[in-house]
């Protein structure tokens, strides 16, 4: 009788460790973690205004190419099958190596403070150690490589040439600057450019949060961007709603300048208007609080954005918010732009940032994202990230990695092309169900 008594124990025990197990997993799929876990009112600004403050054939330079505009053609045939112009991936040339720099930039990156003293004081400071301790969860199959290896390059566009997205956005700093833990890399542009060219991709801009950013910078920076690789075959267009095919400009972390300023520059009577010029393009914000949407259309930008991939993070980033924010965009003639990503942990730079973890479940919780996307209708639809390795949104293709010290997380039991497989298989979905919309 006492066995029997034990073995019963035992077994609840088992049954109630699966019941928990269970319950943590489905928990990633849902947008319990926002705002009430990082405290009371803005206290989720420390950590965006503190993160990585971002940033052949025939000759790419030639007359604007139709296949750019999203609206126009929706698709083209590349060397990876057909990619669709309509799905955007966000794309970083921060990475730097030994073989190529000199030196580890970004994967050596700082364990950031929390900023509250009394938080931080019960976690690790310092940086990590490439190349067996790097600043990612996961492990790159590439290794801890540099941006600057064209075979890396090369081999990223086929990867994201196999995911069948057709646009990488390119996380972008002016000439000389860069984010606080890398180095100046806007003269790796052109090469972005060349490569996304050989393999059939369009190549936009994310324009970061530099020291000194404003909307007359911002300006500049615009034409800087417009005179200089303006004329690439590999460049992208966006057909407006006017039937104009404009650049399109991804303005991360837009909130930082008020949205009278904004306006000086994106309002027709603005004091330094780009309305109606050369450099007229189309400019998306970054929606982070319910407020901002109200911001950005008084700052005269086109359309909003969500990007981060924690479900529940911020407003904008919450699924449960999306229909209502694509209501409000499509009352006032704006784009809205939802970001999906496969899912999201940082812990390996921000220790104390568990909280917004977001556990991939296989696959389930970015088809999740997925089809929480197409259900509000987009034109079109970004994904975080191609090689965010620090925030574990990367979808690149990663490798099993086990050190004296660490154990890398992995896409197993499927293999390193499982979310590009993923993201081909939902890109052609959306494709099928916009063309039923548009009937």
């Amino acid at each position: 009788m006492a066995r029997l008594r034990r073995k019963a124990c035992v077994a609840l025990f088992l049954f109630t460790l699966f019941i928990f197990g269970s319950l943590m997993g489905l928990r990633t799929l849902k947008p319990t973690d926002g705002f009430s876990d990082l405290a009371p009112g803005l206290e989720l600004l420390p950590i965006l205004g503190g993160r990585m403050s971002r940033e052949a054939t025939a000759s790419p330079v030639q007359a604007r190419p139709q296949g750019g505009n999203t609206k126009a053609v929706l698709s083209n045939s590349g060397p990876e099958g057909t990619i669709f112009y309509d799905v955007h991936i966000f794309y970083y040339t921060w990475y730097g190596s030994p073989h190529m720099d000199g030196k580890y930039i970004h994967w050596d990156h700082i364990l950031v403070p929390h900023w509250d003293p009394k938080v931080a004081s019960s976690y690790p400071r310092g940086k990590h150690m490439p190349p067996e301790d790097i600043a990612s969860s996961f492990y790159p199959e590439l290794n801890s490589y540099s941006s600057r290896d064209p075979d890396v390059l090369e081999s990223h566009m086929e990867q994201i040439g196999a995911s069948a997205a057709g646009v990488l956005v390119l996380s972008w700093y002016p000439p000389g600057l860069a984010d606080d833990n890398g180095e100046p890399a806007e003269d790796l542009v052109p090469a972005v450019l060349d490569a996304a060219y050989r393999h059939s991709l369009k190549v936009a801009f994310q324009i970061q949060p530099y020291r000194g950013r404003n909307d007359q910078t911002l300006h500049d920076n615009i034409k800087y961007i417009i005179d200089r690789y303006g004329d690439h075959g590999a460049f992208y267009k966006f057909t407006s709603s006017t039937g104009k095919s404009l650049p399109l400009f991804y303005i991360y972390d837009s909130y930082l300048t008020p949205p009278e300023s904004w306006s000086e520059f994106l309002t027709p009577t603005g004091s330094h208007s780009v309305r109606g010029s050369p450099y007229d393009s189309m400019f998306i914000a970054l929606i982070v609080e319910e407020r901002h949407k109200h911001d950005i259309l008084a700052g005269g930008f086109d359309g909003m954005y969500t990007y981060f991939a924690s479900n529940g993070f911020s407003f904008g980033s919450s699924h449960q918010n999306w229909k209502a924010i694509k209501a409000f965009c499509d009352g006032n003639n704006l784009l809205f732009i939802p970001s999906v990503g496969p899912g999201y942990i940082d812990t390996s730079i921000r220790p104390w940032n568990n909280h917004n973890t977001r556990n991939r479940v296989n696959g389930r919780y970015y088809e999740t994202a997925l089809q929480a996307a197409l259900n509000v209708r987009p034109e079109i639809v970004t994904i975080t990230s191609f090689n965010e390795w620090h925030e574990g949104t990367q979808i690149e293709r990663a490798m099993p990695k086990k050190t004296v010290t660490r154990v890398y997380l992995d896409y197993q039991p499927h293999g390193p092309e499982h979310y590009l497989e993923l993201t081909r298989r939902w890109a052609e979905q959306f494709n099928k169900e916009k063309q039923q919309w548009l009937m």
